[in-house]
């Protein structure tokens, strides 16, 4: 299951939206979360172009919705690049909004980004035997920047979802085992070898980790990219 707002608007091709909010996380006195603008602006882009990709979209702008003031403009569109640097996006536009008239107390920041996707794409045989992963850990918070190693690479996530035949679902704040149910056919649960190592209930914030679901016969590949990590399958 995804956030992403799926418009078809003809026959071959759809609009995807995708988004994601930042709240009390920057640089202002009263912030929860204090950060630099650019990795505020990066982990934003990263959870709403994840969804993009997750379902077949190609992502075409980027727009932001700033609330945090004029000043935090131009570093947070240089998190949005770093993003798109680390996809070989680098070409896409990013437009948006500062509200200046109004400071707040609290940093705040709305993202969207825009993606195309060719319908016929996601047309594919269910692959009858396959078996679920998940790549990276979950991480919210100041534990984000003190444990970037475990922290999925966008580049990883933007070469899985390109394997034929492979679904990958990014974790949110719901955690694991909520995202698990959308991808488990057998409806077993999340395994215990997967539940032993991470904490399955526990928010993945800006989706620091995501699952994927791939046939067998993938699986030697799919750790050879992710090495350390690849947890479970």
């Amino acid at each position: 299951m995804s956030d992403s707002l799926i418009l078809p608007f003809s026959e071959s091709d759809s609009l995807i939206v995708s988004s994601d909010n930042s709240g009390g996380i920057g640089l202002k006195e009263k912030d929860l979360v204090h950060v630099p603008y650019e990795v505020v602006g990066y982990y934003s882009f990263r959870v709403a172009v994840m969804e993009c990709l997750g379902v077949g979209g190609r992502p075409v702008s980027v727009v932001l919705n700033n609330f945090c003031g004029d000043e935090a403009w131009e570093d947070l569109t240089r998190g949005v690049r770093k993003g798109l640097n680390e996809l070989g996006m680098d070409d896409l536009p990013i437009t948006g909004s500062t509200e200046s008239n109004m400071p707040l107390l609290q940093s705040a920041l709305g993202l969207m980004v825009i993606g195309k996707r060719v319908n016929e794409r996601r047309v594919k045989k269910q692959q009858p035997l396959r078996k679920i992963a998940l790549i990276g850990r979950p991480l919210v918070g100041e534990a984000v920047m003190e444990q970037q190693e475990w922290v999925a690479p966008l580049s990883l996530y933007k070469s899985l979802c390109e394997m034929e035949g492979v679904q990958a679902l990014p974790v949110g704040s719901k955690g694991i085992a909520y995202e698990w149910g959308h991808l488990d056919q057998s409806g077993e649960g999340v395994p215990l070898h997967i539940s032993n190592k991470v904490d399955i209930e526990k928010s993945s914030g800006p989706s620091t980790c995501f699952l994927i679901a791939y046939p067998e016969q993938l699986e030697e590949e799919i750790k050879h990219r992710s090495g350390p990590l690849f947890i479970g399958g």
